[in-house]
């Protein structure tokens, strides 16, 4: 499996967050989300360069993820 890009306690922290009471956490369920979030994040990052090198640009700009968002459908 490829080294992970995402530390796993942010997103065991997110899952909690997303609970409304007191709830564990495997680390086969943080594995499992980080691997899902990395994908999309990937997606998301790829689509936002493309949209920054049609903007002349070499920088990714806040608008170049919103642009990427709406293309991929995930707003």
């Amino acid at each position: 499996m490829a080294k992970k890009i995402l530390p796993l306690a942010p997103v065991e922290r997110l899952i909690r967050a997303a609970s409304e009471g007191d709830i564990r956490v495997s680390e086969s369920a943080r594995s499992a989300l980080t691997d899902e979030l990395e994908k999309i994040g990937m997606k998301i990052a790829k689509e936002a360069i493309i949209e920054t090198k049609h903007a002349g640009r070499k920088t990714v700009k806040a608008e170049d993820i919103s642009r990427a968002l709406d293309i991929l459908k995930l707003d």
